[in-house]
């Protein structure tokens, strides 16, 4: 015999604390996440993108972390406005009440827009900061690669209205005539490989995995020309054969850091044992680029740019609350 039983037992909560920390495990990752990052540090200059006086709005701090969350659960804007609304341990972390209105779908690309290219970058450079103070960075060895990022998968009606206006063939020197993304171009990579869209730029701590530097250019740009930007000064740098080019061993040279490209097979200065060393080197860290997001969620370079700002805010958490939780638990060898 089976009887309908009613989940009805009262239950009874001074404060909204308390019923989180009845939902929330004491070892929930996101109660360790706000440990092992200052968030009001991090945030603190972003209120000065905001006037002093005038209607209060969400805490800027809030905000951040919001985006952060996004990017962690990999959410749209609208998967973001329903996870906050819906999903308790997301609204703790974002600092919001049970009761309190959350944000609907259009604050997040407002607040990207506020915030801006430049000043999270420098959110990203202060988290890595707070990271590396912890000894998770390794500080010493580098390694350096690119990979695609897809804006569109066809654009056979923008090749129509190219051929329609007499031109050709659709290329990346008209196609800011026609394609909705007017930063975008296609970009090549191999024999097989071609895409449209951007690159995303990547340097690596050999020591923790843990992503240093990141930016993103059209597809077109070649590998080697943005090394000099994202590599760090003072390091071995391991690198593909992509960037075997005396320019790039010259920027290099002047940050005080050492090329170790895979040299290329015409290379006078080819040393295959050297070689096959260096790929081993690289090797554990191609996981590091082939994780990342490879579709573009947004139009136009800086907003692409900012995407992988904070796919690698999101990465390299992720990836120090792993470091952490080994460290505090220990290896047993024996």
């Amino acid at each position: 015999m089976q009887k309908q039983k009613f989940n009805n037992n009262k239950i009874n909560f001074s404060t909204e604390e308390e019923i989180f920390e009845t939902v929330l495990d004491k070892d929930h990752v996101f109660r360790k996440l706000n440990k092992v990052i200052s968030w009001n540090k991090i945030a603190g200059n972003l209120r000065k993108l905001y006037r002093k006086n005038g209607k209060i709005g969400i805490d800027v701090r809030k905000g951040l972390k919001c985006l952060v969350m996004q990017f962690w659960e990999n959410y749209s804007d609208r998967e973001m406005e329903k996870a906050l609304k819906e999903n308790f341990a997301i609204k703790w972390f974002c600092e919001f009440g049970i009761g309190e209105d959350t944000p609907d779908h259009s604050y997040f690309g407002k607040l990207r827009k506020r915030i801006g290219q430049k000043e999270l970058l420098k959110i990203f450079e202060k988290i890595n900061l707070e990271l590396s103070s912890k000894g998770i960075t390794g500080n010493v060895f580098e390694v350096i690669d690119a990979s695609a990022i897809v804006t569109k998968t066809q654009l056979w009606a923008e090749r129509d209205r190219a051929i329609a206006d007499g031109e050709k063939k659709l290329n990346n020197k008209n196609v800011t005539r026609y394609a909705a993304d007017k930063d975008a171009r296609w970009g090549v990579k191999g024999k097989n490989k071609k895409w449209f869209g951007y690159k995303r730029h990547v340097s690596v701590d050999c020591k923790s995995g843990i992503i240093l530097k990141v930016s993103a250019t059209p597809a077109n740009e070649p590998d080697f020309k943005e090394a000099k930007h994202i590599a760090g000064s003072g390091k071995v740098i391991f690198m593909d054969k992509g960037y075997d080019y005396p320019e790039v061993d010259e920027e290099l040279k002047k940050k005080g850091s050492i090329s170790c490209a895979i040299r290329k097979k015409n290379n006078p200065r080819k040393d295959w044992q050297k070689d096959s060393w260096r790929t081993k080197i690289r090797m554990p860290f191609e996981g590091v680029f082939s994780k990342m997001e490879r579709r573009s969620r947004y139009r136009g370079k800086a907003k692409v740019t900012m995407q992988c700002i904070l796919e690698s805010i999101s990465y390299n958490l992720k990836k120090a609350l792993t470091i952490l939780a080994i460290s505090e638990v220990g290896l047993d060898l024996n």
